[in-house]
């Protein structure tokens, strides 16, 4: 794969940051839409007679809801963007990792970090013997390099410096920024989801009114196709940016064998325990859930990740 360049990527991922603020908010407002219509047309068929200024006309309707749902998603949206690290550490259970413990990865940091001219980004561990890492955060004051116990001890220091630069290139590609956004958006529809299905769980349990149970279930349908689109357009993203950073690591070390060694001895055992959230998951080097690793399938539909073997494959045509 050629490498295209860190200002051209940048600027990707800047279009691609502003892209998914608006794709994201305009497929939830579609998604109430519909839904507000089908509520509508409900009331107006069961009183034909009477007449409903607000609920009968699914637009008025909607017009004087959308302020309050974008407010809503605002809130939200601010929130977790404010407090996306905590979140990360608590479901990862990383800790920071001090100089003194290890000397030689802040080494490996600090040469590749002085041969680019970028700040030197915090450095967690998490306690797992499995082999996996990644990067996040959304500028200079919260970037976090994140290596588990595994890949440490059982990589030698070139296989080390080629999976930094990978999570290096991330970060000056602006990468992390952007899986943030879509992990924020894509939380929102799983929980508009989850709480269409406890609704119809709850009103299984007593007596529905007349077309009750059939709007529930529309609203069901509607969030969960809402959710699915929401997840498409998070896992394209996610793939690409994994052939970008391979490749950037591969410019940054100038040893691209030495990444291929690592992603092989990563696909032997990436599975960290403690992590059991799958958002939280698509950010590390290698991500093991869903199957990557079948050349055509339905659950390649939603990788987020490449199949390692054809990353591998590629870091090999650099050499």
């Amino acid at each position: 794969m050629k490498y295209t360049g860190l200002h051209q990527q940048i600027q990707r991922n800047n279009t691609n940051s502003f892209l998914l603020l608006i794709a994201f908010p305009v497929l939830l407002l579609a998604m109430f839409y519909i839904i507000i219509y089908f509520i509508a047309r409900d009331n107006a068929s069961e009183y034909p007679d009477e007449n409903f200024p607000i609920s009968s006309d699914h637009n008025t309707m909607f017009l004087s809801v959308a302020p309050f749902i974008l407010i809503g998603v605002g809130i939200w949206f601010l929130i977790a963007w404010a407090g996306h690290a905590a979140f990360i550490r608590l479901a990862t259970g990383a800790k920071p990792l001090e100089r003194k413990e290890n000397k030689r990865i802040y080494n490996l940091v600090e040469n590749l970090c002085i041969s680019k001219g970028m700040k030197m980004p915090k450095i967690n561990l998490i306690e797992d013997d499995s082999l996996n890492a990644f990067a996040s955060g959304i500028d200079e004051k919260s970037y976090t390099i994140t290596l588990s116990r595994g890949i440490i001890n059982r990589l030698n220091d070139e296989e080390l410096e080629g999976v930094i630069a990978h999570e290096l290139s991330h970060i000056r590609n602006r990468d992390v920024r952007v899986l943030i956004i879509s992990i924020i958006f894509v939380g929102i529809f799983a929980f508009l989801a989850e709480m269409a299905f406890r609704s119809l769980r709850f009103a299984g349990g007593g007596k529905k009114e007349k077309g009750g149970g059939a709007i529930i279930l529309i609203a069901i349908v509607v969030t969960a196709v809402a959710y699915l689109i929401s997840m498409l357009l998070r896992f394209g993203i996610s793939r690409k940016r994994e052939y970008l950073a391979d490749a950037g690591a591969a410019d940054m070390t100038k040893k691209p064998y030495a990444l291929a060694n690592a992603l092989r001895k990563i696909a032997g055992d990436p599975y960290i325990e403690a992590v059991e959230n799958r958002d939280v998951a698509q950010l590390f080097i290698d991500n093991p859930t869903p199957s990557t690793h079948k050349s055509a399938s339905w659950d390649n539909l939603f990788a987020t990740h490449p199949p390692i073997q054809k990353r591998i494959e590629l870091l090999e045509q650099f050499a």
